[in-house]
């Protein structure tokens, strides 16, 4: 006699089956409920998959039949440095590999609203922490009901056993340098991150106010080809290429989202890139007031960059740096007093390209209520466009080369030159010297120097980081913000914009809120 057949084991989709486009879940999602059957969405980082996760995961098998869980793509993840510690792939497929889970996809937009509107779940299911919309750091809940209900959907929020991925990876795993994981411990044990979450809303309602330059920059990519044959240089075959409004549009654009409204004193040149072009590139509370110079160019800086790694090869610069007549720069000074009177703040981007003389600095220290600076040393102005051509200023923003410079200290260590050199030279009582890997060093009349260590090392594109820390900074030290407390927001800022090719986002509040929640839990 024969054995009698044995039942055969349920055979489960491999984990890489079940990983789908955002678009193919639409017509899973579209499929199954035209069979009756009701959807659940999960949606997060999912970066450290741990019990509170399959709770959550379990808490929406228990309220629909199919579950899709989707995760934010890498390149949109603002938790701090070294995050995400596991790449998308790896977490997508973490996540297939649990029974309770039917689909996954990855998000390729920095927003969870697409998803909504591709999938529509009957169910959204969310984490108990989002059910106050008041507690909710990225301001995305509401945004993203209305997503929900928009499709008949609705939210539910799970109310088990929570755990934080962040403060796990943070307390048992050593992703930060030593440096820097005891300074995060110290801001922690100092109630950091309370207090520089309120001093971020503690500039929602200012008026800002920048002047400066206006630069046009161009990314050309091209891949190399070689050696030219018959000459020493390097011959590159052009694939693609992109426009940014940069210099004070960028700069403005970075402080728009924390500020209530924004304007830009700028120069243009007499007849090329139509006002147009600037305005469709400024955020919709930000006010562009352009003066005309006939006969000069805007400011442009065309790159040439490496498609592979973002390597600047090489740049050109158009531009006419020669100083204005006598009716141009009244004109300047003119527009400059009557628009920096009422504003909270005023913060300039010199980038010694010609708008600013000494008549307009004169003119901003004698009607700004806050004066906010930076002189910037670049290619077209080494040397000529030092921090101490402003003899007063509330607050000053440099790098490291910039301050060496100007206190012309070429040896000493940065508190130093800080101490012994800028303060001496420059009526501030305020500074942060930005210094790349190293960090920043804060500086008030009050407590001396300071050092805030660099929260990444991950550097796609320094264009820009600068600014951004000036403009998102500014505002803070003139809020009464403690300047310690205001370089680790500006680390934060610059962390992220050094993210960023070029001028393609701004640094917005949403985002930065996240990446120092994250860093400090």
């Amino acid at each position: 006699m024969g054995n009698a057949p044995k039942d055969k084991p349920a055979v489960h989709p491999a984990p890489h089956d079940k990983i789908k486009t955002v678009e193919e879940l639409g017509d899973v999602a579209r499929a199954a409920q035209a069979k009756g059957l009701t959807v659940a969405l999960c949606h997060g980082v999912f970066d450290l998959v741990h019990l509170g996760h399959v709770r959550h995961i379990l808490a929406a098998r228990n309220e629909a039949d199919v579950v899709i869980v989707t995760i934010t793509a890498d390149r949109f993840v603002n938790k701090g440095p070294g995050r995400p510690i596991f790449p998308e792939n790896m977490r997508a497929e973490m996540l297939a590999a649990l029974g309770t889970v039917d689909w996954v996809g990855i998000n390729q937009t920095s927003s969870a609203e697409p998803v909504l509107d591709t999938v529509r779940p009957d169910i959204y299911v969310k984490g108990s922490d989002y059910e106050n919309p008041e507690d909710d750091v990225t301001g995305k809940i509401a945004t993203e009901r209305e997503a929900v209900e928009r499709h008949g959907g609705r939210i539910v929020f799970t109310r088990d056993v929570t755990f934080s991925s962040s403060t796990l990876l943070n307390r048992y795993f050593d992703i930060y340098d030593p440096p820097l994981r005891d300074y995060l411990q110290k801001v922690r044990e100092s109630g950091g991150a309370e207090r520089l979450l309120k001093l971020i809303d503690k500039i929602q309602d200012m008026h800002v106010v920048l002047v400066g330059d206006t630069i046009i920059d161009e990314y050309q990519y091209v891949t190399a080809l070689g050696k030219a044959s018959k000459e020493n240089i390097v011959a590159t075959l052009l694939k693609n290429g992109e426009q940014f409004a940069g210099g004070v549009i960028a700069a403005a654009n970075h402080v728009a989202s924390f500020c209530k409204s924004v304007e830009i004193v700028t120069t243009l040149g007499g007849n090329d890139y139509p006002e147009e072009f600037i305005r469709a590139h400024v955020r919709p509370n930000v006010t562009l007031t352009p003066i005309r110079i006939q006969g000069r160019p805007t400011t442009r800086k065309l790159r040439y960059v490496e498609m592979g790694y973002l390597h600047k090869l090489f740049e050109v610069y158009t531009m006419d740096d020669t100083p204005l007549d006598e009716a141009a720069r009244k004109e300047i000074d003119k527009v400059t007093a009557e628009r920096v009177r009422g504003a909270d703040v005023v913060i300039v981007t010199d980038f010694g390209h010609g708008m600013i003389a000494s008549s307009t600095i004169d003119t901003l220290i004698a009607n700004s209520k806050f004066l906010a600076v930076n002189a910037q040393s670049n290619s077209g102005n080494h040397g000529y466009n030092l921090i101490t051509k402003y003899p007063k200023a509330d607050y000053v923003c440099i790098d490291a080369p910039e301050a060496r410079l100007a206190a012309t200290d070429k040896f000493n260590d940065i508190a130093s030159v800080i101490e012994d050199g800028l303060h001496r030279k420059i009526d501030c009582d305020n500074m942060i010297i930005t210094h790349g890997s190293f960090g920043c060093y804060p500086f008030s009349a009050k407590t001396g120097v300071a050092r805030v260590p660099a929260f990444t090392k991950t550097v796609v594109d320094t264009v820009g980081a600068g600014d951004a820390f000036l403009t998102i900074t500014a505002p803070l030290v003139a809020a009464g913000g403690n300047i310690e407390d205001v370089a680790f927001i500006g680390n934060a800022a610059g962390a992220i914009k050094v993210g960023i090719v070029g001028h393609r986002s701004s640094v917005e509040k949403a985002p930065l809120v996240k990446f120092v929640t994250a860093l400090l839990k």
